[in-house]
């Protein structure tokens, strides 16, 4: 239960805006966010208590109160349980502005979360149903001239709403996959030589002009004054040799300011401003050379993109306190680490002003689900109203930003629909049918949404849901996928991701603990905790993925040779597993951007970037914004230049019958990524390691010479018979790309035998790790072993140790260097290391 305005994320307060008519005085805004209290509604003597903040958040205020415990310690979220089940009241007293004759009081409440009413000195005024939807009252005959005057906003319990409506409507067939159904009854989270850029306002009162401004970097482009009718009024601009919007790493993002001036006659009585940047955006779709179906890309500016990146959840179960330093934080982590797109998954919220505007700053790319997801909706009349009025206030409220480029109706509702059975008929495309089946939320995406979109965004892709394109949703022919037959569905083993590719995958992932800090944070005693250990009660209560303990042990059991004890090695070994899941993934799909009609797979979206609190899960940065390894290869992989491989095992049989007697050769493919739009001219270099050989393991160079990887494609090199027999099975595989012009690396690869449970690494005896300064490029770790290393990773002892690698492999007699921020020349004593251990001592 949540007050929400216009000042601190979703959670904004509300104010009163004056609104002149026939008036010279500006429109003022008096934001009311001082003096709020807090009761339970069911108790009437019950004492009001002061808010901790304003916006506010029910359980924030009991918290800072001391009613009830932080639910992020321990298993509290079991005691507060009763909170959401409970009526809750604010109220607040502010003093009535002077109004003028012909002038309006109107209160803004940007969304009130959920099932609210609104009191004013006792009177009703508003009855909220919907979160996503910002409510404007007109206040002006119900204020108390001059003297106090009483807000009070009565919340009820969202939950037993839900549970009631379900009760009441027993024509539909609600089900979802998670949580709790009532939550389908509820509107809750859950290049170019010419622009034109169109410009609207709509306008209440008696304005009589409107004065347009466009500016870039406070320059003014383009000017104009138009007048209002039927209050209305707009003008269109052609922008000559406009500068474009583009996505990060392929240009920069230039925004420009439009400005409104209202008017009466020479008087201005109020503005508005909104920035938005100009690019064209398309969703390629079109048949493919070699195999069957279209491709599904992105093209920006007449770029084609492959878009690697994540999805984003909401960064807090509790939004007041996620401010705009903390979305910046995020959006930079996403940056910084190559991802060119994030998607805002429909079961969250529409994410606040400050996250896009990050996002067009940065470069990120958007692609934006409506808010359902994993569910049948009801599709009764006054459901459908509010998603209309939901859809067209965010469509409104968004539709300004550069970085969104996609629209999706939903998420996995579709795939729902197919795992259920329910009724859907792509041929019949009669609405009204729609309806009659048992899967009529089928009319909110098909015919609301689409219907929302091509009026308001009409040059905007929108696609009925996510995933959605081909016969089914597991299509990988057409459309996007959602791939999740590793970790959920068939539980494939990751090494086989190349067969699970689609044109476009926008879930996938494989999950992994925090930071041993993270999971400190969440126990009542953090380091000293007797349930600091696998499988203690606490830490499987503070996962909230069905069956997340069972296949996380799977994929581990099957890939890696971990150990319950030390703790912190255990976090080590499923980050690592993680790592290795998702960057085999991220290599083997890219491998599918084959340039030019052959655009096989034309983005992979990991799920997921963030966490909404402490806990294990499959996001690869913790609620504390701290990176797991997968961060870092996530990086690596979705670099410019990537070089990569794949090893196989060919099988020869002596003659048609035997099994005895059969040779196993082992080969590495290799390949590399040019994602840059320039060609790149790179000296090749390949070599074999034998893992038990130690320092004088090195085998032989397979090849060293120069090759050209294409711009924007990725391209076959090589295929290198290293070996057959146990000896090949042993051998550790690294290829490199050298710039010709100093023999720097550009990009390094190396390519061990799976799974990693099978090789016996060695014990580094020499292992050296030092802190180089260097006045120029800032402070360097370099790390040097004398052995083949798997892994090797940094931890630091405070979170203002920034690292720009990690979980490297390390070859014997080369050094490695990583920078690094918040360490100084000689405090390797703050650092900790690990890599993965089978006990071998050289």
């Amino acid at each position: 239960m949540e007050v929400k305005g216009n000042a601190c994320g979703l959670s904004l307060p509300s104010h009163l805006k004056r609104s002149p008519e026939e008036t010279s005085l500006m429109a003022k805004n008096f934001p009311i966010e001082h003096g709020w209290n807090f009761r339970q509604a069911d108790i009437p003597d019950a004492a009001w208590t002061p808010v901790s903040r304003f916006p506010t958040n029910i359980h924030l205020d009991l918290i800072h109160s001391k009613i009830i415990p932080d639910p992020y310690i321990g298993k509290n979220e079991q005691v507060v349980q009763w909170v959401g089940e409970t009526r809750w009241a604010y109220q607040t007293t502010f003093t009535s502005p002077e109004i003028s004759p012909g002038q309006k009081v109107v209160l803004a409440i940007d969304g009130l979360d959920c099932h609210a009413t609104v009191l004013l000195n006792g009177r009703s005024v508003l009855e909220t149903h919907n979160m996503f939807i910002p409510e404007r009252i007109e206040l002006t005959k119900h204020l108390h001239s001059l003297s106090e005057n009483e807000l009070e906003i009565i919340f009820e319990s969202t939950y037993l709403v839900g549970k009631k409506s379900v009760e009441k409507d027993s024509t539909h067939k609600y089900g979802c996959w998670n949580g709790d159904a009532s939550r389908l009854a509820v509107r809750k989270a859950q290049s170019l030589a010419v622009a034109e850029i169109l410009a609207r306002c709509e306008i209440e009162g008696n304005a009589t002009n409107v004065k347009f401004e466009v500016t870039l970097r406070d320059r003014v482009v383009a000017v104009e004054t138009v007048e209002v009718i039927n209050g209305s009024a707009s003008t269109t601009f052609r922008a000559q040799k406009p500068e474009l919007w583009y996505p990060a790493r392929y240009g920069s993002q230039p925004l420009y300011v439009l400005r409104a001036f209202l008017y009466i006659e020479s008087k201005l009585c109020d503005s508005q401003s909104k920035r938005f940047g100009l690019r064209r955006a398309e969703v390629i779709q079109r048949k493919l050379q070699d195999e069957p179906g279209t491709s599904f890309f992105f093209e920006i500016n007449n770029i084609p993109l492959f878009c690697g990146g994540t999805n984003w959840i909401p960064a807090d179960m509790f939004i007041p306190r996620i401010d705009p330093s903390r979305y910046q934080a995020w959006i930079k982590l996403a940056v910084d680490s190559n991802q060119s797109m994030i998607r805002i998954w429909g079961g969250g919220i529409y994410e606040e002003q400050a996250f896009y505007d990050a996002c067009d700053e940065t470069g990120m790319l958007v692609w934006q689900d409506f808010m359902f997801a994993c569910g049948n909706y009801p599709a009764n009349d006054d459901f459908l109203k509010t998603v209309e009025c939901e859809a067209t206030a965010n469509v409104k409220r968004l539709r300004h930003h550069p970085c969104i480029v996609i629209w999706a109706g939903n998420n996995e509702d579709y795939q729902y629909q197919e795992t259920e059975h329910l009724q859907y008929d792509p041929k019949d495309l009669n609405p009204n049918n729609w309806l009659k089946t048992d899967f009529p939320a089928r009319y909110i995406y098909e015919k609301v949404l689409a219907n929302v979109t091509k009026e308001l965004i009409p040059n905007t892709y929108y696609q009925f849901g996510s995933p959605f394109g081909g016969k089914s949703t597991s299509d990988p022919t057409r459309g996007d996928i959602h791939q999740w037959n590793v970790w959920h569905g068939t539980q494939e083993r990751y090494q086989s991701w190349d067969k699970l590719c689609g044109r476009f995958v926008s879930e996938f992932g494989m999950a992994a603990f925090p930071s041993a800090r993270t999971i400190d944070s969440y126990l009542p005693l953090g380091k000293d905790d007797p349930e600091r250990y696998v499988q203690s009660s606490t830490i499987d209560f503070n996962s909230k993925a069905a069956g997340g303990e069972r296949r996380l042990a799977t994929y581990l059991i099957e890939n890696v040779p971990y150990s319950h004890t030390p703790f912190e090695y255990y976090i080590y070994c499923t980050q690592l597993m993680q790592a290795e899941c998702l960057a085999t993934a991220l290599r083997l799909w890219k491998r599918e951007w084959k340039g030019p009609g052959r655009e096989y797979c034309g983005g992979a979206l990991v799920w997921q970037l963030n966490d909404c609190w402490p806990t294990q899960s499959w996001s690869i940065v913790d609620y504390y914004l701290r990176p797991k390894l997968a961060y870092y290869v996530t990086k690596r992989e979705l670099a410019d230049i990537t070089i990569n491989m794949k090893r196989v095992v060919e099988e020869i049989p002596a003659d048609k019958y035997t099994r005895a007697f059969v040779k196993r050769i082992h080969k590495v493919q290799v390949f590399g990524t040019n994602l840059s739009l320039q060609s790149r001219e790179c000296i090749l270099r390949v070599s074999n390691w034998d893992i038990l050989a130690g320092d004088t393991g090195f085998d032989e160079d397979f090849e060293k010479g120069c090759i050209v990887l294409p711009s924007n494609q990725s391209t076959e090199i090589r295929e290198f018979e290293i070996g057959a027999g146990e000896r090949a099975a042993r051998l550790v595989t690294v290829a490199c790309l050298l710039d010709p012009k100093d023999d720097g690396v550009i990009a390094r690869s190396v390519n061990w035998p799976e799974p990693l449970k099978h090789v016996r690494f060695p014990q580094p005896r020499d292992l050296q790790v030092k802190i180089v300064g260097d006045a120029n490029n800032g402070n360097t770790i370099e790390i040097r072993s004398n052995c083949l290393v798997k892994g090797f990773a940094l931890d630091a002892d405070d979170d203002g140790v920034v690292f720009e690698d990690n979980c490297i492999d390390l070859v014997p007699g080369a050094t490695r260097r990583i920078g690094v921020k918040g360490l100084e020349v000689g405090q390797e004593h703050r650092l900790t290391t690990r890599y993965l251990e089978a006990g071998i001592d050289l």
